[in-house]
C-alpha cells in the first residue's frame, strides 16, 4: 500500500503534509505536489495533514493517479521544508477536476 496525490493538490500546493513525512518521500512540481509510491512506507501521517483531501491510500499499481505519482517523483526535485500554498489556492480549492490545469513543469 502506498499514499498518493490527486489532482486536488494542482493549483493548492499546500506543504503541510511534507513536514510529517518521516521518510521524505515528496517531490514538487510548479504546480501540484507528488509521493513517490515507491517510497511511501504507508505510514499515512500526511493524508489527514492535507486540507485538499488530496491524498489517499492505494495498492493498485495501475491506479492512474499511483502511475501519475510515480512518474513525477523521477522528474521533479525532492522536497522537504514546508513552503506556503499558491497564491490563490482559495479559488481553485473548490474546483472539481483540475487536471487541465496540471503543469508537467517542476517546482522552481
Amino acid at each position: 500500500m502506498a499514499y498518493v496525490v490527486d489532482d486536488k493538490c494542482i493549483m493548492c500546493k499546500h506543504t503541510t503534509c511534507i513536514t510529517v513525512c518521516p521518510v521524505d518521500c515528496f517531490y514538487e512540481g510548479e504546480n501540484m505536489l507528488v509521493i513517490n509510491p515507491e517510497e511511501c512506507i504507508d505510514c499515512g501521517v500526511c493524508e489527514p495533514e492535507c486540507p485538499e483531501d488530496a491524498i489517499y491510500a492505494t495498492n493498485d499499481a495501475e491506479d492512474k493517479w499511483y502511475q501519475h505519482n510515480l512518474y513525477f517523483a523521477k522528474e521533479w526535485p525532492n522536497i522537504v521544508d514546508e513552503k506556503d500554498p499558491m497564491p490563490e489556492y482559495e479559488k481553485y480549492s473548490a474546483v472539481e477536476n483540475k487536471t487541465h490545469l496540471f503543469s508537467k513543469n517542476p517546482a522552481k
